[in-house]
């Protein structure tokens, strides 16, 4: 009689831990099920917006990776590369057919390959502007990898711990340092994307004390401290500079648009008259070693103005 008690016992748990476990596998499956459903239900919109095709099609091209990546340096990764494309070809030929209606023919096809530069030369001012701000964090930067490695924390922790405590763009490029870590890479793979994603001499000192001490040991929270203080007069020194040189920066695009306005000032007062020059040769002459002196002037202020300190 026991045994047959202890056997009915048994079915009896056995009963119910089967269908505990065949709820959980329902709920879990319904579970899946309703996420699948909801990252396919995700993708078929986002797949059906034709921005969103267009996009995928330019992205797949070799240009279309290589402004891909030029707008994730200057720290516009989220805006569509389709409609960057789209805005800056819709501004050229605006830029094209005012300057060849207001000017001549040919000026409307110089605008274009200009306008063309000038994004170029955007997207690059961008990126530099992105790599000063780095460089501007760094005094915090070295502080909080300081603070940390003093706590006792690894080199990779201080790392992700300072990509949450800083603003952008330092706390996103911490935290693809930090995700390369975790995914495999060594400190100096990771910190050597850093390095070529901003090149400085700040990021590459920085750079070279993290690999070092990672390598050989050392006091790396002296270090630190040190590069942070290093770099708050740095940071001082570069602002006085730039301030000192704002005035003549400017006068440098002024020297452009002063050149471009002179034509359309001489335009006004006499109409006809640029185009009537494009057809003559002291006219084509006069244009070729005007514009020539602008450029040149233009070239010149920024070679004397630049400052890479």
């Amino acid at each position: 009689m026991t045994t047959v008690l202890l056997v009915l016992l048994g079915l009896l748990a056995a009963t119910v831990l089967l269908l505990a476990g065949l709820r959980d596998l329902a709920l879990a499956s319904n579970r899946r099920r309703a996420l699948a459903e909801a990252v396919a239900t995700a993708d078929g919109r986002a797949g059906r917006t034709l921005v969103a095709r267009l996009d995928r099609a330019v992205r797949a091209t070799r240009p279309g990776r290589w402004l891909e990546r030029q707008l994730m340096l200057a720290g516009m990764q989220d805006r569509p590369v389709v409609v960057v494309v789209a805005v800056a070809l819709g501004a050229a030929a605006a830029v094209g057919w005012v300057l060849g209606a207001g000017l001549a023919p040919i000026f409307g096809l110089g605008g274009v390959g200009a306008f063309v530069l000038g994004i170029r030369a955007y997207i690059g001012r961008a990126r530099e502007r992105r790599r000063e701000q780095f460089v501007a964090q760094m005094p915090e930067l070295a502080r909080v990898l300081s603070n940390a490695t003093n706590a006792g924390l690894s080199i990779a922790t201080a790392l992700e711990r300072a990509s949450r405590e800083l603003a952008a763009p330092a706390g996103p490029e911490l935290a693809r340092v930090a995700s390369r870590m975790h995914f495999g890479a060594s400190l100096h793979t990771a910190v050597a994307e850093l390095e070529e994603r901003l090149p400085s001499r700040e990021v590459s000192v920085l750079v070279s004390t993290l690999v070092v001490s990672a390598r050989s040991g050392g006091s790396l929270v002296s270090s630190l401290r040190d590069i942070a203080d290093t770099l708050d007069e740095r940071k001082e020194v570069r602002r006085e500079v730039r301030t000192t040189l704002a005035q003549s920066t400017a006068t440098g695009y002024l020297v452009i648009v002063l050149g471009i306005g002179l034509l359309f000032l001489l335009n006004l007062l006499q109409p006809g008259t640029v185009q009537a020059m494009t057809r003559e040769f002291l006219g084509q002459a006069a244009l070729v070693v005007g514009g020539a002196l602008f450029v040149g002037g233009f070239v010149a202020i920024r070679r004397m103005t630049r400052f890479d300190g």
